[in-house]
């Protein structure tokens, strides 16, 4: 059956066994795992991954068949859960085991998927789809953390912590940790004191200038540039960050000579593109071809091997390269 995940929090969990959490909110998927069923269920928590479970399956049907006398109910988590779990899923849910309970990560299914078809139809089962956050359940979040702990902050720090956090809920959840524990004894938060205890700028930075070099927009990569004095250190980072979101755009590319709809290339890639990245990953591949990428991922590997050698030149090389990459596309050296 399909429960939203916003309705788990009512819905009486002793009443069913068996649950598949799918999506790529995996932020989300834990919390409700840790605030609703691990209190309920605090022993015999066993995590398992789906390769362990079908590479030696008699163990764990002897696991789980096999009540020790002093056994409380078992309490599975399936990680990375794929069609392949089916058969063994169908082999416990029809045996009605009443001391066992079993919630099946995934990431993003199919409307066709095995797993998720069976889930869907069985009574006895409960479905939930994990959907991306957005802006606004974001901001309700750690609206309500700010104002339950009585801490005053304003607009401008909130939009820092997601920007800072790039919209993931956990990475949001460990930059409040930081920040509560400052302010144990403050009642106000400050931009300045989000800044000095949050991501280092530079982090920031180096992503986002790379995100806009990649989408060949001149002025926000030349403002970053002047707004910040990277040492070597940093240069060899943004070499990387390069080569990482080049080798991403190579792979979106190939599955989109397959499937044309980029809406469904963008969602099922892995790891999932956040929603903030979307449109300025769209506008990368579209500046940018085939063999501009596979070209670039070459040029950078020579240009980390030069840099190292060096040092002293570093920016200048590195900006060379920045520069060259905003004007042209196959035609950087």
């Amino acid at each position: 059956m399909l429960i939203k995940s916003s309705e788990l929090k009512s819905f009486k969990i002793q009443n069913i066994n068996y649950y598949l959490f799918y999506g790529p909110n995996s932020g989300l998927i834990e919390e409700t795992i840790n605030k609703i069923f691990k209190p309920t269920f605090p022993k015999n928590i066993i995590n398992y991954e789906e390769t362990e479970i079908l590479n030696n399956i008699n163990e764990f049907r002897e696991m789980v068949f096999n009540k020790s006398f002093f056994d409380d109910e078992k309490f599975i988590i399936i990680n990375r859960a794929s069609n392949k779990i089916l058969t063994a899923i169908q082999e416990l849910v029809e045996s009605k085991i009443t001391d066992l309970k079993v919630i099946i990560k995934a990431e993003a299914l199919e409307k066709k998927s095995k797993l998720r078809s069976y889930f869907e139809k069985n009574k006895s089962t409960v479905i939930t789809a994990f959907y991306e956050d957005n802006y606004q359940s974001l901001l309700l979040i750690i609206n309500k953390i700010f104002r339950d702990k009585k801490i005053n902050v304003s607009n401008e720090v909130i939009n820092l912590i997601i920007e800072r956090s790039r919209g993931n809920r956990v990475n949001i959840n460990n930059e409040l940790e930081k920040i509560l524990t400052y302010a144990k004894d403050n009642n106000k938060i400050s931009l300045d004191d989000v800044l000095k205890l949050t991501n280092l700028t530079e982090n920031y930075n180096i992503s986002e200038l790379v995100d806009q070099n990649l989408s060949k927009n001149s002025k926000k990569t030349i403002n970053i540039l002047n707004e910040n004095n990277l040492n070597t250190e940093e240069n060899i980072l943004i070499l990387r960050t390069f080569l990482s979101k080049l080798k991403r755009l190579k792979k979106l590319k190939i599955d989109l000579e397959k499937n044309k709809n980029i809406e469904q290339v963008l969602s099922s890639t892995k790891p999932p593109i956040f929603w903030k990245e979307k449109e300025i990953v769209k506008q990368q591949l579209k500046v940018k071809s085939l063999s501009d990428i596979k070209f670039l991922i070459k040029k950078i590997n020579y240009l980390e091997l030069i840099i190292k050698k060096n040092l002293q030149a570093s920016d200048k090389i590195l900006n060379n390269f920045i520069l060259e990459n905003l004007e042209n596309s196959n035609n950087l050296i």
